[in-house]
């Protein structure tokens, strides 16, 4: 990330524009952050049609040298604001993991990966508004030559919201990085890892997937 924490000392942006101070300083509180153990984060190229300014990066959660989940999380911000968003940033992401198949036909998981999102950010007491989003399951069998192989499936939820008010009283700037953490819980919870913390009452969790167990 030294590029872009060399471009946010400087207030300037790869086209030399000037980049407003409350996205900066938000940028800063996302490069402070140190997930878990088993999450690599590392930055993206940012989409440049979304906002006028993004921040992003992908994530990989592996155990044992064994990738069990991967997403993006990118962090817009529009000075002027944009209706859907009700304020003037906006978080968008991306969570996948593999399944066991027998979880993957459970008819209560799409609800109970978007409360695993929903509690991550009440965990963290990060306020926020006008989330949207998809749960998606995918199945694949094999047959024919392909018919040892064991059968996969997987599990992807893209989500967005708005980050409402100011994440710290303290300075007045938005905490993105508390909604970052929040979302590395979502990614760990996806790949089937223990909670660090005990969850707020009301997330369900599901029986462990492939990955390590809880202890």
């Amino acid at each position: 990330m030294a590029a872009a924490r060399a471009q946010a000392a400087e207030g300037m942006n790869d086209d030399g524009e000037a980049v407003p101070t409350a996205f900066r300083n938000a940028v800063a509180t996302l490069e402070e952050i140190t997930p878990r153990t088993e999450i690599r984060l590392d930055p993206l190229p940012a989409p440049k049609r979304l906002a006028p300014y993004a921040f992003a990066l992908e994530a990989s959660l592996g155990v044992d040298d064994e990738e069990l989940a991967d997403g993006r999380f990118v962090l817009l911000h529009d000075p002027q604001g944009q209706d859907a968003w009700h304020g003037t940033f906006r978080v968008v992401t991306m969570a996948r993991a593999e399944l066991e198949p027998e979880m993957a036909a459970d008819p209560l998981l799409p609800e109970v990966t978007w409360s695993w999102l929903t509690g991550a950010l009440q965990a963290r007491r990060v306020p926020y508004g006008a989330s949207s989003g998809t749960v998606t399951r995918a199945s694949s069998h094999y047959f024919g030559g392909l018919a040892e192989r064991e059968a996969q499936a997987e599990i992807e939820i893209r989500a967005s919201w708005s980050p409402a008010g100011h994440g710290s009283s303290l300075t007045g700037q938005l905490d993105a990085g508390a909604h970052l953490m929040a979302w590395c819980e979502l990614l760990a919870q996806c790949a089937g890892l223990p909670p660090e913390s005990s969850p707020e009452a009301g997330v369900v969790q599901l029986p462990q997937r492939r990955g390590p167990q809880p202890g």
